[in-house]
């Protein structure tokens, strides 16, 4: 028996054991035996299909303490709880935790007596929790939720951007890092940011058969309102109904309930007794209704999901997947529902985008690093440029990848000799910000295209997180109506390039062939983000190259 073949025989034998699994799913035996092998790992698997057993797995049969960072206390209490001798034991560290509490959980770390430790991302701007975490020499660090650590990602959190610090701190051990949805751009940023040496990238299929897909329209607010509770009052079983604010979560929950539904309202206004309620009954498995902001999901592994439905569409196609991927874990059959008010796109979340980041901001801290005598805390520098912490970090993440700053061991920042200049650093850190800015606004674009396609919606998914199919799914409501037929729409003679090409373009760079519909041909650029230019001008024109 091979060393590769070994590997993958004790995986097997701890999620036997271990975790009382008979079988492991899609990637998540390739992901923990590549852990084994010594190797940084990016694994990018669907929600509801597993992550946390890659590393309990891997964490359990590799020597030295695992270090899991993960946004979410609620989740890390579970997962804490779920971790039994077998595997080593477990413990976290947050805000909600007395210093005696903290103390015992490192201890029981630097101790060997605790193999996993749950870690708040935010954590680690303290510097006793970072001390103490070098101390413990973690052989293995786990980035849970990692396309938080991306301004490409839907779910962007600048706290996010400490991680690579505190590698460097720890000397640079393995790293795992986890998501259940990232497009291309967001994998290469997980990897660049987080300094993952040659990772070896897991990414399963996207592609959920049994959730059908549905896009229902009104022509106002009044229609679009009693759709959305005629739907969610008549569809069987466990739900969560998404709203935009919290107003809204109790007014529709309040009607679900006069109609006959047992349903409740969760947001982050209710309190945390109340919150906990909610969130146990949601877990029973007699049928019940949520209706809630986006504060509900994350984490949360209830495989009852009969249905998810979103009054309002979100930001991003990724964001969508990971909300509505939250029905049908049991791979039964779920609906996924999205309301879309015709008419009302200017006012909605897509077309937002991120914060503008103006030059002259960025000059000023690069300047005022610059000055400096001594490498600067952050905290120290945000009072002198009187910015919130969490806007400096982006900008300092800003200079930092343009070469005019740079981090030390402990965190305090300084400028980089032989370096940029402030304003030079600054303009180069700014065209940087808008190329995302500008990306950002295209993935609203695609938003946008999901909601108006007649096409077939699981291969207009697909192709946004590169993985481009020529066949339509028949699990979506256009395929149900026939508007997708024949929509692949432009004959495979006349492309100009097979799906999934790699071509460039003189003002956008290098990006993959994604998908054709109607006269258009959709590009992800590497750095220009979603495009989709006319097939006929790409023809005519040349405005495309093989790459």
């Amino acid at each position: 028996m091979g060393e590769g073949d070994e590997r993958r025989r004790l995986v097997r034998e701890v999620a036997r054991c271990a975790l009382g699994f008979e079988t492991l799913r899609p990637g998540q035996e390739e992901a923990a035996s590549a852990v084994l092998a010594g190797r940084d790992v990016l694994a990018v698997l669907p929600t509801g299909s597993g992550k946390s057993a890659i590393y309990q797995i891997a964490g359990a049969l590799i020597d030295g303490a695992t270090v899991v960072v993960s946004p979410l206390i609620a989740l890390q209490r579970d997962q804490v709880g779920a971790i039994g001798e077998q595997l080593g034991g477990a413990t976290q560290v947050n805000s909600s935790m007395t210093g005696t509490q903290r103390r015992q959980a490192f201890e029981g770390l630097r101790e060997g007596d605790i193999e996993f430790v749950f870690v708040a991302p935010e954590q680690l701007a303290n510097d006793e929790t970072l001390e103490r975490i070098v101390a413990a020499e973690p052989s293995l660090v786990v980035v849970d939720e990692a396309h938080c650590i991306s301004s490409w990602g839907h779910d962007f959190r600048p706290e996010y951007l400490r991680l690579g610090e505190m590698l460097e701190s720890l000397g640079s051990p393995q790293v795992l890092a986890l998501t259940a949805t990232a497009a291309p751009p967001v994998r290469r940023e997980i990897v660049d940011q987080l300094g993952m040496r040659d990772p070896v990238e897991v990414i399963a299929g996207f592609f959920r058969p049994n959730i059908h897909l549905e896009v229902a329209t009104a022509t106002d607010p009044e229609q679009a309102e009693a759709a959305l509770l005629e739907r969610a009052a008549s569809l069987e079983g466990t739900g969560i109904v998404y709203v935009a604010t919290r107003r809204q979560a109790e007014e529709v929950a309040g009607e679900l309930v006069a109609r006959g539904r047992d349903a409740a309202a969760y947001h982050a206004g209710l309190g945390t007794k109340r919150r906990d309620e909610v969130h146990d009954r949601f877990l029973q498995p007699e049928p019940f209704v949520v209706v809630a902001t986006i504060a509900f999901g994350m984490g949360i592994d209830a495989p009852h999901v009969r249905f998810v439905l979103h009054a309002d569409p979100p930001e991003s196609l990724d964001a969508y997947y990971q909300e509505f991927g939250r029905a049908g874990r049991d791979d039964d059959p779920a609906s996924a529902v999205l309301f879309h008010l015709v008419g009302d796109a200017g006012g909605r979340r897509f077309f937002a985008g991120t914060a503008e980041m103006p030059g002259a901001v960025l000059e000023r801290i690069a300047a005022t690093v610059d000055r400096a005598l001594e490498p600067l805390p952050v905290e120290t520098l945000a009072e002198v440029v009187e910015l919130p912490q969490a806007r400096l970090t982006v900008a300092l993440d800003l200079l930092e990848k343009v070469g005019a700053i740079e981090f030390d061991a402990e965190g305090t920042v300084s400028s980089v000799e032989g370096g940029p200049s402030p304003a030079q650093g600054a303009e180069s850190a700014a065209g940087a910000h808008e190329r995302y800015r500008s990306a950002e606004r295209s993935r609203g674009e695609m938003m946008r295209n999901y909601l108006e396609t007649d096409s077939c919606r699981w291969r207009t998914i697909l192709g946004y997180f590169g993985q481009p199919t020529e066949e339509d799914c028949g699990r979506c409501d256009n395929c149900d109506d026939g508007t997708s037929a024949g929509r692949g729409d432009i004959e495979v003679g006349e492309r100009p390039f097979p799906l999934d090409t790699r071509v460039s373009h003189a003002t956008w760079g290098e990006g993959q062939v994604i998908g054709y519909e109607a006269d258009t041909v959709t590009v992800l650029f590497d750095e220009g983000g979603y495009r989709t230019l006319s097939v006929t001008l790409v023809n005519e024109g040349n405005l495309l190259a093989p790459a």
